[in-house]
Formats: structure tokens, C-alpha cells, sequence
């Protein structure tokens, strides 16, 4: 491997990973992209801190994981062609959706991805042809079975239920509804270039791409999210940033609805049990209830949240939006 060569270990399957991916794409990075199999399985094991992808292996055996903290580390590495707005308020909106994204998109993503039988199977399938790219069809298809048996139980991990069925999947409705007006007149969330909150929100609908259920839904209805999909595999700067007034008549219902009425009261609900210690909790989402078991990465992601936005001080204009959209009483700086 060149000395300034990136590794990427990935999954065609993991949303984290094809974010990763696009956005070294996007920058230039030099890099190779390594999907994880099982013939390179010890190989990624001796480097992983975590069993977890995407991981990148940098210059000098330098181990990185978790998509967020690296590209904002490759951003400090590589500043040309930046992914944040040089406006404070922008930039901060759009670390809110790329957190949304990561945290909360997941759930429809990782919902549908194994809530009904054809989908179990699909995915099963590709994930069992990826680990195993030379195995024989008898070999593919018990790796796929056993994919199935140990992911479909892993739904609770997201909260996805039958009583809590309805509000993910209307969830994931509004979001691309709203996202399909919004990337009408744009290539990119803020204009002509990608950002944060591009490549976070991408890695999950990307992924549903890859899911029988989802991937229909959004071909027969989504023309606009689809050529962004497409877009955002190999992104280019089609333009410049755009400013508030001009993207907010379609920004701002994305960030009432889904963020400050869902992400956000879920999320506070979740920090409060990961703080008290709860192993479950309930939150009133939309007069519905939602039940699932406390997350500790979703409680230390809505934390730097507050950091980040503490950390800025007054701006009057985010403030603002901030709190037309009901995101403001969730993100101030306060103890659980």
C-alpha cells in the first residue's frame, strides 16, 4: 500500500460505509476501497479498536472508525472543497441532519430492511454473496439463512415493532416527500455542493436502495431523491451555497417535522435513560407511544450536539430557526 493511500473496510450494505466512501470520493482522498469478506476478515480484526465498519486505515497503520469523527478529521487533512456552508447557522444545520441521519433514518432503514420476508431474504442474500464472494451456492445461501436469524431479532435494537411500526415507516415517508420538493431546485441539501448532512442522510436512503420494499418506493416516486441518489455515488460541485431565505420555504417543514416533533424529543427521552441508567424507555412521539432500549451512542451524539451549539454562542438567526422549528428546547446545554 502507498504511503498516502487510505483503506477503507466496508460494505456495500452498511450506510456508514457507503457515506464514508462517497465522501472520500467527493474529496479526492486517495483511497482503496476494501469490501469486508470473510477471506479478509483477520486482516480487518487486526486493526479494529471495534468490530464495527467502516474502518480506514491510514498512513502508518493509523486505525480509524466511526464515519463522523473521520471525516470531520479529513476535513482538518484535506480543506479544499469544504462540506460545511462557511455561514455558522448553515453549518450547524447541517450537522444536525447528518446526526438525524445517522441516528434516526436508521431505524426506517434498518426496519425495512427486516421486517417483511422478501426483504430478509434479498438482503440476506447480497450481504451472504459480499462475505462471500468465491463460496458456492450451498455456502451462500446457509450464511444467508444465518444472516436472517441473527438480524431479524436485532429490530428491537431500533425500536422497530408492531406498535411503533407506523410511526417509523410514516417517518420515512415525509422525509423523502419532503426531500423530493426540497432537491427540486438543487443538486444538494444547500445548494451546489454536498455537506454533512448530504452524506449522512445519503449512507441510510442509498441503503434502501438495496431493499426490495424501499428501493420500489422510491423509483416509482421519487424522481428528484433518485437522481440525487444517483448524485451523490461519485458527488461533484455543481454550484455555490445557497443562504437561509432561499432554502428555507423547504428546508424548514423537514426540520419541524422530522427533526424537532421526532428526532429530537426521542433523543432527549433516550439520553435521560442512558443517564438514569434505564435499560428501555418510552417517549410520546406524535401522540404515539415509543418504546426501546436506551442507546448510549445516540445519548453522547445529542450531547455534542449541545456542545457544538453552546460552543457558538449567540447566533440570533439559528436561535431562531432553532426554535420556529421546536429543535431549541432539546439542544441547549443542560444536565439529564
Amino acid at each position: 500500500m502507498s504511503d498516502d493511500i487510505y483503506v477503507i473496510f466496508g460494505s456495500e450494505y452498511s450506510p456508514f460505509s457507503v457515506k464514508l466512501r462517497s465522501y472520500f470520493r467527493y474529496k479526492g482522498i486517495p483511497h482503496e476501497w476494501r469490501p469486508r469478506t470473510q477471506e479478509n476478515y483477520a486482516e480487518f480484526q487486526k486493526y479494529a479498536k471495534l468490530p464495527l465498519i467502516p474502518l480506514v486505515l491510514g498512513p502508518k497503520d493509523e486505525v480509524l472508525q466511526d464515519s463522523t469523527p473521520i471525516m470531520e478529521k479529513m476535513e482538518e487533512r484535506f480543506p479544499e472543497k469544504p462540506i460545511q456552508p462557511p455561514s455558522e447557522t448553515l453549518a450547524y444545520l447541517s450537522t444536525l441532519l447528518e446526526d438525524y441521519g445517522d441516528e434516526w433514518v436508521n431505524k426506517p432503514m434498518f426496519h425495512y430492511r427486516w421486517w417483511r420476508d422478501e426483504d430478509q431474504q434479498a438482503v440476506g442474500d447480497g450481504l451472504a454473496r459480499a462475505l462471500l464472494p468465491n463460496g458456492d451456492a450451498q455456502t451462500r445461501e446457509e450464511m444467508a439463512g444465518q444472516i436472517r436469524k441473527r438480524m431479524v431479532p436485532r429490530l428491537s435494537f431500533v425500536g422497530s415493532n408492531e406498535i411503533t411500526k407506523d410511526t417509523i415507516e410514516e417517518s420515512l415517508d415525509n422525509l423523502l416527500t419532503l426531500l423530493e420538493k426540497h432537491l427540486s431546485t438543487r443538486s444538494y441539501i444547500f445548494g451546489g455542493q454536498p455537506s454533512f448532512a448530504d452524506f449522512g442522510l445519503w449512507g441510510q436512503i442509498y441503503s434502501c436502495m438495496l431493499q426490495p420494499t424501499t428501493e420500489k418506493l422510491i423509483r416509482t416516486t421519487y424522481p428528484n431523491l433518485l437522481d440525487w441518489i444517483e448524485r451523490m455515488l461519485d458527488p461533484e460541485t455543481t454550484g455555490g451555497w445557497e443562504d437561509w431565505p432561499r432554502l428555507s420555504s423547504t428546508l424548514e417543514p423537514l426540520l419541524k417535522s422530522e427533526i424537532g416533533d421526532l428526532y429530537l424529543p426521542w433523543s432527549e427521552a433516550n439520553g435521560k435513560a442512558v443517564f438514569g441508567e434505564q435499560p428501555e424507555f418510552t417517549v410520546k412521539l406524535n401522540e404515539r407511544e415509543f418504546t426501546q432500549q436506551s442507546a448510549k451512542y445516540s445519548a453522547r451524539s445529542l450531547q455534542a450536539l449541545k456542545n457544538k451549539l453552546s460552543a457558538l454562542g449567540k447566533v440570533g438567526e439559528l436561535e431562531e430557526i432553532l426554535l420556529k422549528t421546536n429543535c431549541l428546547p432539546y439542544l441547549v446545554a443542560q444536565d439529564w
